[in-house]
C-alpha cells in the first residue's frame, strides 16, 4: 500500500513508464476515495460501473498526465466527474439544481461539530447521510475530505472559485454534523482519524483494477 504523497507520485511516474505493478498500487490507493466521490454523483447502484469507466480513461490517458500526487487526485476526480455526468445524461436525469455560491469567498471557520463530521466520514452511515446534502455541498465535502483535494484543485474539478468550494464544504460539514447528531451516533464513536490526510493505504481497497484496465495501461506506455 502507498503510505504518503511522495510514494503515490513515484508510483504514478512508474505507471507512466509501463510498470503495471505500480499502476495497481495507484489504483488501490486512489480507488476507494474516487468511488466515494462517484457515489455522491450517481448513487450506490451505478457508482462501481461509472468509476470503472473512469479508470479505463485514466489508464488510457495516463501518459499525457503531468504532476504530483495532489494533481493526480484532482485529474482523476475530474475524469470521474465527467463520466458521472455523461452517465446522468444518458439516463435522462439531471443533477439537482443548487444555488450558485461562487461569490461566497469567506474562509470557513473551524468548529468541533464539523471536526466530528470529518472523523465520521469513513463510516457507511456518514456516506449515506451525504446523499441528503445539496449536491454542491456533497461534492465539496467529498472532494476536500475524502478525495483529499485542496480548495484550488477541488475548485478546478467543479469549475468554481476556491472560496466557493470552501464555503460549500463548510456548510456541508456543518449540516452533516447536524444529521449525525440526529441519528443519535456521536461522530467520535467512529474511532477513525480525519480522512482528508489519512495515509492513502488505510481505506479498504480492491486487490486490483477492473478487468481490462491494466490491458489498456499496457498499450499506453510512453514512446509507443
Amino acid at each position: 500500500m502507498l503510505g504518503d504523497d511522495a510514494e503515490l507520485t513515484a508510483a504514478v511516474l512508474a505507471a507512466q513508464d509501463g510498470d503495471e505493478t505500480a499502476f495497481r498500487s495507484v489504483y488501490r490507493a486512489v480507488h476507494p476515495r474516487l468511488l466515494g466521490y462517484t457515489r455522491t454523483l450517481v448513487g450506490e447502484a451505478d457508482a462501481e460501473d461509472v468509476t470503472s469507466e473512469a479508470w479505463l480513461q485514466i489508464a488510457r490517458d495516463l501518459g499525457r498526465f503531468s504532476g504530483d500526487a495532489d494533481r493526480f487526485r484532482g485529474w482523476a476526480a475530474r475524469i470521474a466527474r465527467n463520466r458521472a455526468l455523461d452517465h446522468i445524461r444518458m439516463r435522462g436525469r439531471r443533477p439537482a439544481t443548487v444555488a450558485d455560491e461562487t461569490e461566497l469567498t469567506a474562509r470557513a471557520a473551524e468548529s468541533d461539530t464539523e471536526g466530528e463530521a470529518i472523523e465520521a466520514l469513513a463510516t457507511g452511515t456518514a456516506f449515506s447521510l451525504i446523499a441528503q446534502l445539496p449536491r454542491d455541498q456533497a461534492e465539496a465535502v467529498v472532494l476536500r475530505v475524502v478525495v483529499g483535494l485542496d480548495a484550488k484543485s477541488a475548485a478546478e474539478t467543479l469549475g468554481k472559485r476556491p472560496g466557493a468550494v470552501r464555503t460549500a464544504a463548510h456548510r456541508g460539514l456543518k449540516r452533516l454534523a447536524e444529521l449525525l447528531g440526529a441519528e443519535g451516533g456521536p461522530a467520535e464513536a467512529a474511532g477513525v482519524p480525519p480522512a482528508r490526510r489519512e495515509p492513502l493505504g488505510r481505506p479498504v481497497a480492491p486487490a486490483g483494477p477492473p478487468a481490462g484496465v491494466t490491458q489498456v495501461r499496457a498499450r499506453t506506455q510512453k514512446d509507443m
